[in-house]
């Protein structure tokens, strides 16, 4: 099992394909898996690097005080062990504030960003959001709390089509699940992240893409996240939910992989 030494943790990732590197980096629930959808066609043109965070998936379960700043350490750690310079970085929801840390702490190891479905700081709505799942994972428990998240995660077309996936996946979720302490600690870490002040800074190609219908990270996000970067692009998918990755997988992966084709080395 590949893993690689972050301060006092260990991050198992994986590699796939060959090319320019393109780091995958997954939201909430923090396992690279969330990616299996999408790797065929990006590992067809480029080498695709996925990780877990710390205190998810294979990762270290560290008990530690989580925060972006030290998830983006983390992802960094994975770059320079496989001796990437300079990468392409898509993030989904949490990696796409990961992605606005990076860019704004560690311009020099980005190519272009690709910012899905995220945010740009909390407000009343996003906090009251993710205030309520931290509350059923503590009060009732992780079975409770991932069930729910499909909801938050996915339309409701989408979830009448696939439940018998869906509950397969939660199952296996449920059995993995880490202690409930760190994925407070994550909830905590994304309600405080806050990089607006940077934004109008970063001189790095960027796109913004996220699906009409996402109630986790509303549009206007996304929409505001575009005003704020020079020169940013921004793509709104008719439909998708918050894992438009994964629901609209054609839609997505054509936007985003000719956004990064007219910023690649070749």
């Amino acid at each position: 099992m590949p893993t690689i030494t972050s301060g006092d943790g260990e991050i198992y990732y994986d590699v796939h394909g060959t090319g320019t590197p393109v780091m995958l980096v997954s939201g909430l629930s923090g396992t690279g898996s969330y990616w299996n959808p999408n790797l065929p066609a990006f590992a067809k043109r480029h080498q695709v690097i996925v990780h877990d965070h710390r205190g998810m998936g294979k990762s270290s379960r560290s008990r530690i005080r989580y925060s972006v700043d030290q998830m983006t350490a983390d992802l960094l750690a994975v770059m320079d062990h496989l001796k990437i310079e300079q990468a392409h970085l898509v993030g989904h929801s949490t990696g796409g504030a990961i992605g606005q840390t990076l860019a704004a702490t560690h311009p020099d190891r980005l190519l272009s960003l690709v910012i899905s479905a995220s945010w740009t700081k909390a407000d009343r709505y996003f906090r009251r959001m993710f205030e309520a799942r931290r509350a059923l994972l503590t009060a009732v428990g992780a079975a409770a709390y991932v069930r729910s998240a499909t909801i938050f995660l996915y339309p409701s077309w989408w979830i009448n089509q696939n439940i018998g996936l869906l509950e397969d996946r939660e199952k296996g979720t449920v059995a993995a699940f880490p202690p409930a302490e760190i994925v407070a600690s994550r909830i905590d870490a994304i309600l405080e992240f806050d990089r607006t002040a940077d934004l109008p800074k970063l001189k790095i190609p960027t796109l913004m893409i996220c699906a009409k219908d996402d109630i986790l990270t509303p549009p206007y996000f996304s929409r505001e996240l575009a005003a704020l970067i020079p020169g940013a692009e921004l793509v709104e998918l008719a439909r998708g939910g918050h894992c438009a990755s994964e629901t609209n997988t054609e839609e997505f992966n054509s936007a985003v992989l000719g956004f990064i084709a007219r910023h690649s080395w070749t």
